[in-house]
């Protein structure tokens, strides 16, 4: 549905309510590594779960620009909660490529089912009567203590060229989790090791990852569903990092008072503010991209590009922002330290890289493919 015809979910309400509840949690789930499990619950009443779930399944089919929102309103307070959500929506639209029966077996318990997603290929897939055998360990799968379900990726083997990409549906239980997550920033998103031991997966709870790359959807006609996910373009990671970066500039100006306010730091936190406002836009500017459809070669590259670019400008902004505010705010209990460490964790996330995609792709799109010999 296009965006100037899409219906607001109500999500927006809801975020303000995780707002509400995580904000004096957020510096214990920094110290524990852990959200509150209140706070994991009202991630899942709020809506994120169910935003890009299919309507006849009972979701929101929602969309981008509406999530973005409440995703950067809630990372003002926690970057870790905003992460988590983020995570529960675009992960449940990932398990939308999955045949009918294998959605009606995920969304089994209603449309707020919690799935975590580990997207790189870390693991191998046999084919098995009726589905595949599968095994491996896959690192950084953000949420998944919390999750119902858990996509994987795994290459199972072709009979010519180069083995298939599958995505991969496993209940809780099925797998077992490492506590492996030990970066000094985000600390609360449980990002572990899933590590899966010889399971059978039915067929139904598989799709070929090329669907997802390319957009097809053979199971749903949803707009939503049917996105190509370069498109995507580290949206799901960027928009915590802007959220958090507009934390820490609410915590800079408590910092900045009295004698330590001056007219040079005025201009510090004026031109952090500026490149923090530039980020959100050039994040907002993807969201609309996604929801109004304009998937050419151009504006994927540019997506891609302002996600990197967003990404960077926030981890800038926020540091300028501890340079100018002293020792004060990097004292264990002050909360610009943390927002600075949340940025910089988040904007660390492959997908918000220059050198990864973002340049590849754009430096194409812009100068032509390379020359065979360059």
């Amino acid at each position: 549905m296009p965006a100037d015809t899409q219906q607001e979910t109500g999500l927006g309400t809801g975020a303000e309510k995780v707002r509400v509840l995580a904000a004096p949690h957020a510096q214990d789930a920094d110290r524990d590594r852990a959200l509150r499990p209140e706070v994991v619950e009202a991630v899942r009443e709020a809506g994120f779960a169910r935003h890009f779930v299919a309507s006849a399944l009972g979701g929101a089919e929602g969309s981008f620009g509406e999530l973005v929102e409440a995703v950067v309103s809630v990372a003002e307070e926690c970057p870790a909660t905003a992460w988590t959500a983020s995570l529960a929506a675009h992960s449940a639209r990932l398990a939308a490529h999955l045949p009918a029966e294998g959605q009606r077996t995920v969304w089994a318990d209603g449309p707020d089912t919690l799935i975590a997603a580990g997207l790189i290929p870390s693991g191998r897939a046999v084919p098995a009567e009726g589905g595949w055998r599968v095994a491996g360990r896959w690192n950084y799968v953000s949420t998944v203590d919390s999750a119902d379900w858990t996509l994987v990726c795994a290459a199972a083997p072709a009979p010519d060229g180069p083995p298939r990409l599958l995505f991969l549906a496993l209940p809780r239980g099925s797998y077992r989790t490492l506590p492996t997550w030990d970066a000094i920033g985000m600390t609360a998103t449980g990002s572990h090791t899933v590590v899966v031991e010889d399971v059978f997966v039915p067929e139904h709870l598989g799709f070929d990852r090329t669907e997802l790359l390319t957009g097809r959807n053979t199971s749903s006609d949803a707009d939503v569903h049917r996105v190509p996910f370069a498109a995507v373009a580290g949206l799901t990671f960027v928009a915590p990092a802007v959220g958090a970066a507009l934390g820490a500039l609410r915590a800079a100006g408590t910092v900045l008072t009295g004698d330590r306010r001056t007219p040079d730091r005025e201009a510090v936190l004026t031109r952090a503010a500026a490149r923090i406002d530039a980020a959100r836009l050039l994040v907002e500017e993807n969201a609309r991209t996604l929801d109004t459809r304009d998937f050419t070669p151009a504006t994927l590259a540019r997506s891609e590009r302002n996600a990197a670019a967003a990404a960077e400008l926030a981890a800038e902004a926020v540091w300028t922002l501890i340079r100018t505010s002293g020792t004060g705010a990097l004292s264990a209990g002050h909360p610009l330290q943390r927002f600075w460490r949340d940025v910089v964790t988040a904007s660390s996330h492959k997908a918000l890289q220059f050198e990864t995609s973002a340049a590849r792709s754009y430096a194409a799109a812009v100068l032509g493919p390379r020359d065979a010999t360059s």
